[in-house]
């Protein structure tokens, strides 16, 4: 196992631009993983999420508009916003929105998050399936909970599976370009466009 004083400057700069984290802290890292660079960068990551998480309530008024459109036939505008006019000009930013218009496009979701569903459609959907219950009538309020969260899970984009990595949500993959650019980053709109489909 390589030492801690053979800890290069290129392993520390490439890890500091992996995780999102300051040199120092990208250093310190890999001496306390003893040089295992795939051990400090699984650490690192996981402060770096938690430093996006802290960020997760700072405003964003900065960003940009981005569309995608498949064949001619199908098309998503969406709204991404970050903190900085610096931040959205980067080409990191421009092709996140350029992703997450994909996921739209792919995907279809209705709503960005869960707070997004109006109250009528959760009413209307409980009342739908209250009706259907067949179950045990001492599980009933749980196993309703649980049909509510999976009945919008596909419909809310910040719950689906990432189109590029299907082994995160899309919100984790939001969380991980909040950790490396240091901003937070949100999602306020989007539009979703296919030939001759009317809502």
């Amino acid at each position: 196992m390589a030492k801690s004083n053979e800890i290069t400057i290129e392993q520390i700069k490439k890890l500091k631009e992996l995780s999102g984290v300051g040199l120092t802290d990208a250093k310190k890292a890999l001496v306390e993983a003893e040089g295992d660079f795939d051990k400090a960068l699984e650490a690192m990551r996981k402060k770096g999420l938690t430093k996006a998480e802290k960020r997760g309530d700072r405003e964003t008024r900065e960003g940009l508009i981005d569309a995608y459109i498949h064949d001619g036939r199908l098309g998503a505008i969406v709204e991404v916003n970050c903190e900085t006019s610096f931040v959205a000009k980067t080409d990191e930013f421009k092709t996140l929105a350029h992703q997450i218009a994909m996921q739209v496009a792919s995907m279809n979701p209705l709503y960005v998050s869960e707070e997004d569903i109006p109250e009528a459609d959760r009413e209307a959907k409980m009342k739908e399936l209250e009706t259907n219950f067949k179950g045990p009538e001492n599980m009933k309020e749980k196993i309703l909970e649980g049909q509510m969260k999976k009945a919008f899970s596909d419909k809310v984009l910040m719950n689906q599976p990432y189109i590029l990595d299907d082994s995160k949500t899309v919100a984790e993959f939001i969380k991980e370009a909040i950790a490396k650019t240091g901003e937070n980053i949100t999602i306020r709109q989007f539009k979703r466009i296919e030939l001759g489909v009317t809502e």
